[in-house]
């Protein structure tokens, strides 16, 4: 099946916005000087390619209300990538992160830059303050896209409130995840544990992935708030699944197709849902082996097994993956809800919605 990204060529539009906006931002940072661009480089890099998820979601929001498509709601769509490329850079600092998308993170590549240079002071102070420093000028830059689109003035209004709620609370939840990180989990029973993974979900990913991107484009459109209550149904279980598939992938997956080395996620420690169920089924033996391994940072990919094996052994993989199950469900759900409603809503639009379920939930990268 092609891929639903791919429908209205939307994913290599988003590109020649993504490239256009780059060629911009380095005429502007052009007067500072020539030392900015690895700065730039950094973004450009980590802006290549991608599922566009969060471009897709805005664009098929606006188009769910029977609006045109249009450069300019490209381009506004365009602007949740920026948005993604900032979180990135932030999240690959404060997770110590060696690789990204088979390439070093930018503070590793920043790093290694003072390091061959022989300047003064910490390599990777340097590096870890330049890439937070990039992923400031990606939140200036998303700002300045949705405000230069080029939609009606009254559509972006519209949006404003969601934007703005978005770029707020995806903060609030990178914070509740270094909070939940530094004070553990000791005393907490499962569900108390399992509440803790996904208030964090919700916040650090399944908002700013799908509900916020969709209702963004889905206010733009002016659609009533019976549908913007249903979609964000929809953004809020489908978002969690696909955290839940990466936390699978963070641990199962396939560098080659993930970008990232195999176990990352079992090296930075990371309170996963699948971590929940594992230490809730254990028996003494394997509780002990997770709590020796579990958040070393020279891990071994003999370690990364014997975790591996732990977490199926529990059934704590098949847990996760029964909620993936679920919530893809309820999503789906959602969308033949809202082909029997009453609103007059886009047949492509909802197709796409439909197909996006699985390109969520049932992949590999």
């Amino acid at each position: 099946m092609p891929d639903p990204l791919d429908r209205s060529d939307l994913r290599a539009r988003v590109q020649a916005v993504v490239d256009a906006e780059i060629a911009h931002q380095r005429s502007v940072l052009a007067p500072v000087g020539a030392d900015l661009d690895p700065l730039v480089d950094a973004v450009a890099h980590l802006l290549v390619g991608g599922k566009r998820l969060r471009a897709g979601f805005l664009y098929w929001g606006y188009r769910l209300a029977g609006r045109p498509d249009s450069d300019a709601l490209v381009r506004m769509a365009t602007a949740m990538e920026l948005f993604q490329a900032a979180a990135l850079l932030h999240d690959d600092v404060m997770d110590r992160s060696d690789t990204r998308r088979g390439r070093p993170t930018a503070h590793r590549a920043l790093a290694a830059r003072h390091r061959e240079a022989g300047w003064s002071g910490p390599s990777d102070r340097f590096g870890e303050g330049g890439a937070i420093l990039a992923g400031d000028l990606c939140l200036q830059w998303t700002d300045e896209l949705v405000a230069t689109c080029g939609l009606p003035p009254q559509d972006v209004a519209r949006a404003r409130t969601t934007f703005d709620t978005m770029r707020t609370q995806l903060m609030g939840g990178q914070y509740l995840d270094l909070l939940e990180s530094a004070r553990g989990w000791d005393g907490l029973d499962l569900d108390a544990r399992i509440a803790s993974v996904r208030r964090v979900v919700r916040f650090k990913s399944a908002k700013y992935t799908i509900e916020h991107p969709l209702l963004i484009g889905a206010t733009a459109g002016g659609l009533p708030a019976p549908v913007l209550d249903a979609l964000s149904r929809y953004g809020l279980a489908l978002g969690e699944a696909f955290q839940l598939r990466d936390d699978v992938l963070g641990v199962f997956g396939d560098p080659a197709r993930t970008g990232k080395p195999a176990g990352d996620d079992l090296r930075e420690g990371k309170r996963t849902l699948l971590v929940a169920h594992a230490l809730d089924r254990a028996d003494t033996d394997q509780a002990a082996l997770v709590d020796k391994l579990l958040g070393r940072p020279d891990l071994d990919d003999a370690g990364v097994a014997e975790l591996r094996d732990v977490l199926r052994a529990t059934g704590a993989v098949d847990a996760v993956e029964a909620d993936i199950t679920d919530l893809a469900a309820q999503a789906a759900a959602v969308v033949d809800e809202l082909r029997q409603g009453p609103a007059a809503l886009d047949d492509e639009a909802l197709q796409v919605l439909r197909d996006l379920v699985a390109v969520c939930t049932a992949r590999d990268t």
